[in-house]
């Protein structure tokens, strides 16, 4: 049997998450789902809702029809139920999979320092519940309040003791914070002293001041820039910017924001060090480099005929799949057969890295 791991799964927060696991003091201000008397669920942060989107439409596969009037009571109890969960993993053919979050992906929004340290433990608490009922097939990934870098590094210290695999953070800049700031140091330095690996996984729908909504305001442009515009900065700022030369033993995995820039970026990111190195001093090592050592990156089933080219990049070793499960945008049923069936016409040196072994190796499962 095909071994397959998916490396990009997310969960749907259910209301246990902010009525039972965030403290009282900050349950007004944290994310969360109400249903207001038109009989629709909104999302509320720092006790305002927002009707701009509706949440549950985002979360279930092909909830963003306009016929679909969905409720956050509809969202598919694989979820948010471990055990449910592992249900979905032996019908698709999945040996295991790796949860981000979805509302909580917003946490950045948060105003209040305390309450999105809150809002943070308590997710992190609730996804490792979540995890455990998995039978050792769920690695859930720790979100951090990255805007105060005292409280994101003791956060790494809990999402740490709870067993969790990595730590998960958005691209943009919180709270104008450059991800090669220095006082973001003692942070990575915690992360690679855990073991822990950084995810960054960008979404739409936030406030935080980003390319895609300095310029536009419509949301098919917005969902257009936000995930690839938004990972090529992060790229920069954490190459660039000399995190992977200060902290060699750290591991940064770029997600849902596709593979097609990744060629063009790195070979612009290469010239530049030859011929502006001077400017970055803290820049030691080629950027190709430092992605082929420590970085990974997400694709979807569809990318795989863009594989023949990383492998002459030497990059074949960086690459995993995942199947975005149980967002609008997935395919379900059937992610893991549209997988190999994109990957059917390529020679097997190139398949089994995407399958499983890369992100086996993030896991530290090799």
């Amino acid at each position: 049997m095909t071994r397959v791991i998916d490396a990009d799964g997310h969960i749907c927060e259910p209301h246990a998450l902010w009525d039972d696991y965030v403290e009282r003091a900050h349950r007004n201000d944290t994310i969360r789902v109400e249903r207001d008397a038109d009989g629709q669920d909104y999302l509320w942060i720092n006790g305002e809702q927002r009707r701009e989107l509706l949440p549950a439409s985002a979360c279930i596969p092909d909830g963003m029809d306009p016929a679909n009037r969905y409720t956050w009571d509809d969202i598919l109890p694989g979820s948010h139920d471990g055990a449910a969960r592992v249900a979905v993993l032996d019908q698709e053919g999945i040996e295991r999979s790796l949860l981000f979050p979805s509302l909580y992906l917003l946490a950045g929004d948060i105003a209040r320092p305390k309450t999105a340290a809150a809002a943070c433990n308590a997710y992190n608490r609730w996804i490792a519940d979540m995890c455990a009922a998995g039978g050792g097939r769920l690695h859930g990934v720790g979100i951090v309040p990255l805007a105060d870098p005292t409280r994101a590094r003791a956060e790494v210290d809990a999402i740490a003791g709870l067993g969790l695999a990595g730590v998960c953070f958005r691209p943009e800049r919180y709270d104008g914070l450059a991800l090669s700031d220095a006082r973001l140091d003692p942070f990575w330095d915690a992360v690679q002293g855990a073991g822990l690996f950084a995810a960054v996984h960008g979404s739409f729908g936030s406030r935080m001041p980003s390319f895609a909504t300095a310029r536009y305001d419509n949301m098919f442009f917005t969902h257009m820039i936000c995930h690839p515009f938004e990972q090529m900065a992060a790229v920069l700022d954490i190459i660039c910017g000399g995190v992977l030369d200060r902290h060699r033993g750290l591991k940064v995995a770029f997600l849902e924001s596709g593979l097609g820039w990744l060629d063009y970026w790195l070979g612009r990111m290469d010239e530049h060090f030859e011929v502006m190195g001077g400017r970055v001093p803290g820049l030691k090592r080629r950027p190709s480099e430092q992605f082929r050592a420590q970085c990974a990156i997400s694709i979807e089933a569809d990318e795989a005929r863009k594989l023949p080219r990383m492998a002459e990049l030497g990059l074949i070793g960086n690459i995993f799949w995942g199947a975005d499960y149980p967002h609008y945008d997935c395919t379900f049923p059937g992610a893991a057969t549209e997988l190999t069936d994109h990957l059917a016409p390529l020679d097997a040196e190139l398949k089994a890295p995407i399958l499983y072994r890369n992100a086996a190796r993030l896991l530290g499962l090799d």
